[in-house]
């Protein structure tokens, strides 16, 4: 899939792993803020807008926030052009959810075509292949088949499904800070093998929770974006800004009026 730059946009913001839920309103405030001031033209979320999604039906529950992020972009999308990507959290997003948030749909991976420039979105998760287990753990959930079961349950027991799997992920977590394991990272030869494929110099994703700007030489830069989370010390929460005019990019910290270059 590829996305070619509006000739109105000037700027074009890059956001990712909200996990946005009912349970912690100071994140969707945040993203309420952000919206309110951001310059952007144009803005891509690139996976894990929401903490979980069971499918689109869950619009009608309380219990997942989803009708308050909904509402919330798509007021946004009457001032800016909205994409969204799904992410390990909300892959089960449909086409109500995007229509409900004035959004457009972008495959994993997309290319944004900026002027000359190619840049590579992706929400990343795909590319940590030294993570085995969840390897498996995903091609599973992205099955047909797994995901028409999954959804012919009742949304009460969808829910609770989450409730669980949520549950032990936060578990592993614990554990593996516990045993000081280091958190599993993209594979670089094969954000090098994805960067040649789509013919692009530049890679954004996130998932990882890890912001940072990594060289992989000959021009090729993957920039990582940060997670949000407003219940965190210190508080995350910050977008990548690219500027149309002269391709470069800016990490703004939403936790303040502060941007850093």
């Amino acid at each position: 899939m590829e996305v070619s730059a509006a000739p109105h946009w000037e700027t074009v913001d890059f956001v990712s792993d909200l996990h946005l839920q009912a349970q912690e309103p100071e994140t969707l405030a945040a993203l309420a803020r952000y919206l309110d001031q951001t310059p952007a033209q144009a803005l891509f979320i690139l996976g894990d807008l929401l903490e979980v999604w069971v499918g689109d039906d869950a619009l009608d529950s309380q219990e997942t926030g989803g009708q308050a992020v909904a509402a919330l972009l798509h007021q946004a999308s009457t001032r800016l052009d909205l994409f969204i990507m799904c992410g390990n959290r909300d892959f089960l997003m449909g086409e109500r959810l995007l229509s409900a948030c004035g959004a457009r749909s972008l495959d994993d991976p997309t290319v944004l075509q900026v002027g000359n420039a190619r840049w590579l979105l992706t929400h990343g998760d795909a590319l940590c292949l030294g993570d085995a287990p969840y390897q498996e753990f995903r091609t599973q959930v992205r099955s047909a088949e797994w995901q028409n079961e999954f959804l012919n349950h009742p949304l009460a027991q969808r829910l609770a499904m989450a409730r669980q799997m949520r549950a032990q992920s936060e578990a592993q977590k614990r554990q593996l800070a516990q045993d000081r394991l280091a958190w599993i990272d993209l594979d670089q030869a094969a954000c090098l093998k994805q960067l040649a494929e789509y013919g692009a110099d530049h890679m954004v994703h996130g998932h990882t929770h890890h912001a940072a700007e990594h060289d992989l030489g000959h021009g090729h830069v993957r920039w990582v974006l940060s997670d949000w989370d407003l219940y965190a010390t210190p508080v995350r929460a910050q977008a990548l800004r690219l500027h149309v005019a002269d391709g470069s990019m800016e990490r703004v910290n939403l936790a303040s009026t502060s941007a850093t270059a």
